[in-house]
């Protein structure tokens, strides 16, 4: 299993921490009954963060031009024609993707095209699937342009267990679909803002595959 950059950090300093709270349960009581309870519960909650930054390799097989891909792994809780007041400042069409505590983290780049915009924004935390998350929790804000000349804005959202966003893109560079667009810790969303007149190509409630679900198609 393939484990992202960003938790190799938190993966190696949680096995030093868990192991030496495992060998203190050890030596600390005669019975080793809560050693072994402390081992299973230790290597469960291990095995969790393994899932957690897990990094599985996908290529899109099809062709890229026109389509949007699923930026993130989860479920669709959001599809509707909402005013986009940080860059666009017009009506888009939002689908948002919401990421489980047991879903692939790393986000994907979800159209080919050139960075127009990084933004960083600091706030609060509330529970990711809020239609306000989107506006006051951490969150960082990507627009792409497409060679057929369309912009697409993606917002990775932290959420209420999340505590931080990750974006490795840069303005001015050209990406391609397959390549990763950042990481989102411990729960959160991914929304992406189309222009109306784009064929949504998926459902409430659907779930998704990161670069693989085709979520719309731009006109």
């Amino acid at each position: 299993m393939r484990i992202h950059r960003e938790g190799l950090h938190i993966l190696v300093t949680a096995a030093f921490v868990l192991a030496l709270f495992c060998a203190a349960m050890y030596y600390s009581f005669e019975t080793k009954a809560p050693f072994i309870v402390v081992t299973v519960i230790s290597g469960l909650l291990y095995l969790l963060m393994l899932n957690f930054f897990r990094c599985p390799i996908r290529e899109f097989e099809e062709n890229t031009s026109g389509v949007v891909i699923a930026p993130a792994d989860g479920r669709i809780v959001v599809i509707e024609e909402v005013e986009e007041n940080e860059y666009f400042h017009d009506r888009r069409i939002m689908i948002s993707i919401f990421m489980g505590i047991l879903n692939v983290h790393a986000n994907w780049i979800p159209v080919d095209g050139r960075v127009k915009l990084v933004r960083h924004h600091d706030g609060n935390y509330h529970a990711a699937w809020l239609p306000k998350a989107s506006i006051e929790n951490e969150r960082s804000t990507v627009v792409i342009a497409t060679p057929d000349g369309h912009e697409v804005l993606t917002r990775q959202v932290a959420g209420a267990v999340a505590r931080r966003v990750v974006t490795y893109l840069e303005e001015g560079m050209d990406y391609e679909i397959d390549d990763h667009m950042g990481f989102i810790k411990f729960g959160s969303r991914v929304d992406v803002y189309l222009p109306l007149g784009t064929e949504v190509c998926v459902r409430m409630g659907q779930r998704t595959t990161g670069n693989e679900t085709v979520i719309a198609k731009l006109k």
